[in-house]
């Protein structure tokens, strides 16, 4: 697993654009499978319920859009660190579906822009304070490779076996 992509090891084989076209059909599906009555039950103690992946996957959306687009605005720009078990700490009582159709509209927006920038922006630079130097490429397969990390928590959670 690369040090700038900490994801990587999710990455399925699938094109990275079908993977981050293809979540949001997933969650719908797999918190389906849930039900609404275990939305907001954690699996153990100190993890995340479904409806909280759900949000932080919203709120990473809109960190990894702010990131895609001030790579592509500016030359090698330091991006921003967050803190998700702070930015967790909103989460209380926002229902999953609710979170779904947030992360519905900011996917299809970043979706929207990956796609007119690549493959022109892939090599373009930014710095990550942990990771270090990174490209929109990396940024892109870092989105996908954490989408399949938490639809495989989500897929656990939910009794449904791993794809083979």
């Amino acid at each position: 697993m690369s040090a700038l992509n900490p994801y990587e090891g999710f990455l399925d084989g699938r094109p990275i654009q079908t993977i981050l076209a293809t979540t949001r059909g997933s969650l719908a599906k797999v918190l389906s499978v849930i039900g609404p009555d275990k939305l907001d039950t954690a699996p153990a103690p100190g993890k995340w319920s479904p409806a909280q992946i759900v949000c932080h996957l919203a709120d990473c959306e809109i960190a990894f859009g702010f990131r895609l687009r001030q790579t592509l605005a500016e030359d090698a720009p330091t991006l921003q660190p967050f803190d998700q078990e702070k930015w967790a700490a909103t989460y209380g009582g926002v229902a999953a579906f609710r979170a779904l159709e947030a992360f519905t509209g900011l996917r299809g927006w970043n979706l929207r822009l990956i796609i007119d920038a690549l493959p022109a922006a892939a090599s373009r630079p930014a710095i990550h304070p942990e990771r270090g130097t990174m490209t929109f490429q990396t940024i892109v397969e870092t989105m996908a490779g954490h989408d399949l990390n938490h639809l495989g928590q989500l897929k656990k959670i939910a009794g449904i076996a791993p794809a083979a």
